[in-house]
């Protein structure tokens, strides 16, 4: 498309990305203007880099939204680009986008929780890892909320509703210990960045123009069952910093919902930090992903603490990424595992800065109620494309982190023979899967008692927590079952645990 000398049409919303091109900082500022715009809004991006005028359109191509038209006058451009297609447009001017939420510097931190005695976790106690399916009505409601078109409040209101339905369902199956379902999550780990200052959720097709190979790129997350359009992830425009919760708010209204032991998921820091390292965004704001690390470190123990005040009486840490660094070896290119894009060192490297980051997290903290969780990869029921491989190469990374409860795998064939855990410390619990998540028929009561009781001969009894290999939906939008069968599930477990404990 050649420039004009004026645009034909108005635009809704302009701003100034000055010199930034689209792989250092303009694309971010583009998507966070152009997300609360109802389809067929108009906005004017003004810019003064050159580079902008080739790699702006291929933008718009690859995101499906329409160049209407550009012009030029010197150094200065100017771009107006359609929400959708411009067909689509209708009669009303859309409201302005939200601002941004942003950190001041220096800012004092969020008030300390005062504390408040935990429910103590039984042995052979039942739980579910973490995420449920949402409800269709409410993964509408937060795709309107990411993108600006639904206030804070209302998606909150909506979110409790679902909630409320999840608690009803572990009550219903018995469980001992409850979660909410992260059903206030696009996904277990990405939502942070809706909660910390300098922060955004960007949908993985904006990177694609800052790989060394989008098109290798793209295959790979089709191969995996992840939609670039619809799949967002982290992007770091500034210093990481946390002036509200990530998941005490969550914790507060479960607690109103049920006075049941409650167990929270948070993302680990090795898997925050792979996560948030892209080096084409976030090297802008940070000179290494060591630096960057050590503001995530900071974030998590801050909720951690006030997590563990109110009366959570486990925290999962997860590190799914962790299979990742020893069944994949260094990588010197992007690669998707559970959310985490981001270019590797080699395996002793990553498990021993990983390590690091867990104990730097959990340090001086009651070590007792926090808990590591560490899956085999949890994206598709496709068991095909997940890692193959046990847990022998990391036993020893897990047992040199101070941890108080490994919550793993022992069901899908990838984890191997439940006793390589036995070399975890003996004073930790073990958690042990139960039930595949990823099958779609429910396991039997007998089966699942069965493998209860091998975990008992192993660990004793005593040391035991029971749970489904991994959550049932990993993302918002690619739930691994449903609902009814989530349930099933949790249900089967504390029928086998009950006549376990009942010989």
């Amino acid at each position: 498309m050649e420039p004009t000398t004026q645009h034909t049409l108005p635009p809704d919303v302009s701003f100034d990305g000055g010199d930034l091109d689209c792989g250092n900082g303009l694309l971010l500022l583009i998507r966070k203007h152009i997300d609360p715009l109802p389809q067929g809004g108009l906005l004017e991006i003004r810019s003064t880099e050159i580079s902008v005028d080739e790699d702006l359109p291929a933008w718009c191509r690859m995101t499906k939204n329409e160049l209407v038209s550009w012009t030029r006058q010197g150094r200065q451009r100017s771009f107006l680009v359609c929400k959708g297609a411009l067909a689509e447009r209708g009669s009303s001017v859309p409201a302005q986008p939200r601002a941004p939420a942003a950190a001041v510097p220096g800012a004092a931190p969020l008030p300390q929780r005062e504390p408040v005695p935990a429910p103590p976790i039984p042995p052979l106690a039942v739980t579910s890892m973490g995420s449920w399916p949402r409800p269709r009505w409410l993964v509408q409601a937060m795709h309107a909320h990411v993108q600006g078109r639904l206030d804070e409040a209302s998606f909150h209101e909506t979110a409790d509703d679902a909630v409320r339905l999840i608690a009803a369902a572990q009550q219903r199956a018995g469980a001992t210990m409850y979660t909410d379902g992260e059903q206030r999550r696009d996904s277990y780990s990405s939502f942070v960045a809706t909660r910390l200052d300098n922060c955004q959720l960007v949908p993985l097709i904006d990177l694609l123009p800052l790989v060394e190979d989008p098109a290798a790129f793209e295959a790979e997350l089709r191969a995996l069952d992840v939609p670039a359009a619809d799949v967002r992830h982290p992007g770091v425009f500034g210093r990481i910093r946390r002036s509200r919760p990530l998941a005490v708010h969550e914790f507060d209204f479960l607690r109103s919902v049920t006075p049941a032991p409650i167990k929270v998921a948070l993302p680990g820091p090795y898997l925050l930090t792979r996560t948030m390292w892209m080096d084409c965004i976030a090297d802008n704001v940070y000179a290494s992903r060591e630096q960057i690390a050590a503001d995530i470190v900071r974030v998590l123990r801050e909720e951690l603490a006030d997590l563990l005040n109110a009366g959570v009486s486990l925290v999962q840490l997860d590190e799914p990424v962790l299979s990742d660094v020893v069944f994949s070896g260094q990588k010197s290119k992007r690669s998707f595992m559970c959310g985490a894009l981001s270019e590797t060192e080699g395996p002793e490297h990553e498990l021993g800065f990983a390590s690091a980051l867990v104990n730097a997290v959990v340090e001086g903290l009651p070590r007792e109620r926090i808990a590591l969780h560490v899956c085999r990869g949890n994206w598709t029921p496709d068991e095909s494309v997940a890692l193959a491989g046990s847990y022998a190469p990391l036993v020893p990374t897990l047992a040199g982190m101070k941890v108080g409860a490994y919550l793993l795998e022992a069901c899908t064939p990838r984890a191997g023979d439940m006793a390589l855990l036995q070399q975890l410390p003996a004073d930790a619990r073990i958690g042990v899967g139960v039930v595949n998540q990823k099958k779609q028929a429910i396991e039997s009561v007998d089966e699942i008692e069965v493998r209860i009781e091998r975990a008992a001969a192993l660990f004793g009894a005593e040391r035991l927590l029971l749970h489904p290999d991994c959550g049932f939906a990993t993302f918002a939008d690619n739930p691994i079952c449903s609902m009814q069968i989530a349930e099933g599930k949790l249900a089967a477990i504390v029928q086998a645990a009950q006549r376990f404990a009942g010989r």
